[in-house]
């Protein structure tokens, strides 16, 4: 079977998004709010598990009870999430893509490659980072992200969406993805996955990905994963 697309997560996979981006996003906008919340590199971590800002904000909200005007716990969450999206797009100019994303985009676009986005990220985020790489941004046919579908990682939904869009199979496709989360999604859908750890992920269990390598592309640029290791992920 002929690879025809590339699908990558964003968050992790991408770019090293999360602790020092989104999660700095979050207590400016805890801060705005007035709340006295405060999430910390490792209590960010944990709550990496739910995938989603709203969701992940609403979980917080259930789970531990924190200091919060009297309300809808939703529509706080959603408020919250608003303000941080703001945020998190004001620091967004100080993200570098990971090693060989560039690369690796440059070289499928080449050869004529369907190329995705699939996150649970929104999208104004997702672009206000890909702006200062304009040739990647570009390069990408679909940006499948926020509440394009209603059910987050693991389902399979934003990958099945995408597939959709693209007008490919899932067996003509690979995901790139960075977490355990992602990994579940992309291979619910049929899809196989290779998976580049992130600075949070880095422990976690990726039993059914294709292959895992620590990075696009090592500490001196020599390429690590090309478009032909890519192609040999799928079945001939």
């Amino acid at each position: 079977m002929a690879l025809r697309a590339l699908i990558f997560d964003f968050d992790g996979t991408l770019a090293e998004t999360e602790r020092d981006g989104h999660r700095v996003a979050y207590n400016a906008a805890f801060a705005d709010l007035g709340l006295s919340w405060a999430w910390d590199v490792a209590r960010y971590g944990e709550l990496l598990a739910v995938a989603g800002g709203k969701e992940r904000i609403a979980h917080f909200i259930a789970t531990e009870n924190p200091p919060r005007p009297a309300g809808d716990a939703l529509e706080l969450a959603a408020r919250v999430h608003a303000r941080k999206v703001q945020r998190f797009e004001d620091l967004a100019r100080g993200i570098q893509l990971r090693p060989g994303v560039v690369r690796l985009v440059a070289e499928a676009k080449a050869t004529g490659m369907r190329l995705a986005i699939a996150t649970t990220a929104n999208e104004h985020g997702v672009r206000a980072v890909l702006m200062m790489s304009p040739s990647v941004l570009a390069a990408f046919d679909l940006i499948a992200a926020g509440d394009a579908v209603s059910r987050k990682k693991p389902a399979p939904d934003i990958y099945l969406y995408a597939l959709e869009k693209l007008g490919v199979n899932a067996d003509e496709a690979v995901a790139i993805e960075d977490s355990a989360i992602g990994l579940a999604s992309a291979r619910a859908a049929g899809i196989a996955t290779l998976v580049t750890p992130s600075i949070y992920t880095a422990q976690e269990d990726f039993r059914g990905a294709a292959a895992v390598v620590n990075s696009l592309e090592s500490s001196d640029g020599e390429p690590l994963v090309t478009l032909a290791f890519v192609r040999s992920l799928i079945a001939p």
